[in-house]
This record gives C-alpha cells, structure tokens and sequence, in this order.
C-alpha cells in the first residue's frame, strides 16, 4: 500500500503506469496565496474528524472503502492527536461539509526531519473550483509557521500527473536524485510519462497551440 501520498484535486489514473515522483520547494521560495471561492472556509482538525478525512480519501480511490481508510488513520495518525489538530486541515463547504483535505506534516530522513505534504484530495464533485488550490497554498504556510521556512517536500507518484502541474504552481519542483522518508524517487522512468501525459492534456485543452 502506498502511504502519505500527495495527490492533487483529482482522481487517480490508473491508466498509465505508477512511479514514484519527488517534489521540493525550496527554502525562501515564494508562492502564491491562493483564495478560496465564496461559501467554503479552511479549518484545522478536530477529535472525531477523522470520518470525514477517511470519506474525502475514498472519494478519490485512496483506499478502497471508507472503513479501511478510517483503520489507517487510527493506526497512522491518531496517535498524535496533538499534532493533528495543527496540521490537518480541511475545507468545507456552507452547509460545514468537508470536502477536501491535506496534511502539513513531516518525515524522518537519516536522523533528519523534513517537514512533508501528506494525503491531499478534494472530493470528485467539488474539483476544479480552486479548493485544491487553496488547500496547497494554506498547508505550505502553516508549513512555515510551524517548521521555519525550510525545504519542504512532497511524494506523489504518475498516477497523480494533473497534481503535478498544480503542486508546481506553488514552488514545488520535481527533483531527480533526491529523496525523503522511506520514499523511492524513480526520475528517469517516471518524466518521460509524466511529460506525454501533461502534452496530451495541453493539447486537449488548446493549450499546446
């Protein structure tokens, strides 16, 4: 099972073949801060939210049932409840519905603490109206308040290829020998998917013109 995974505000594809990707922004890099639409607001974690991350992650295939989504969150992160309500965050919609998520959180590298982007996802039907967006932007300056403005860095993977164009938006770029955590970087079999992917989304769209 792939764990901490930073997948953008939308689906998996399954489609093309999976390989790791490993994206950094680098200290003092600057980004954009992004707004998010009228009627949604971001909020932090609280006991007894972990339902609606479970419901958020399932939504975009993360896992394969809600239940087993919930199981990992118990194991993985309810441990530290305390950390969890600093860096989990939430956006939700008028009605106080969560609908998308990301964690603001860290990985342990060689003795080294790295602060890391973990489990970001917007449910299916709230896509493209800029919550994933502002879920990044907020994650990376909560990132920075509670870090310092260091390195910070993401695991993603092809499957996640739209992300990818998202995260880089942001000052994340990918980074061909470096690596975090127990994550493997696997550069020079996942760009030459990664670019066809993204230049037959551009060209779709009218944007290779």
């Amino acid at each position: 099972m792939q764990s901490e995974r930073g997948d953008g505000d939308t689906m998996l594809d399954r489609t093309v073949p999976y390989f790791n990707v490993i994206m950094k922004r680098q200290a003092g890099r600057p980004f954009p801060q992004a707004e998010l639409p009228e009627g949604y607001a971001i909020v932090r974690y609280t006991p007894g939210s972990e339902r609606q991350w479970a419901e958020i992650e399932a939504s975009v295939d993360e896992f394969g049932s809600v239940e087993e989504a919930a199981r990992y969150f118990q194991k993985r992160y309810l441990p530290l409840a305390g950390e969890l309500e600093k860096r989990l965050l939430f956006v939700e919609n008028a009605q106080g519905e969560s609908v998308g998520t990301i964690m603001c959180w860290w990985d342990d590298t060689a003795g080294r603490r790295d602060p890391s982007i973990h489990w970001f996802a917007v449910k299916p039907e709230y896509q493209g109206i800029g919550l994933g967006k502002a879920l990044v932007s907020a994650c990376l300056s909560v990132m920075i308040e509670l870090e310092g403005d260091r390195d910070i860095y993401l695991h993603t993977q092809t499957w996640s290829y739209k992300a990818v164009r998202l995260y880089g938006r942001f000052g994340l770029e990918i980074v061909r020998d470096e690596t975090f955590g127990p994550y493997h970087n696997d550069y020079d079999r996942a760009m030459p998917i990664l670019n066809a992917m993204l230049m037959a989304e551009w060209e779709e769209k009218g944007e290779g013109e």
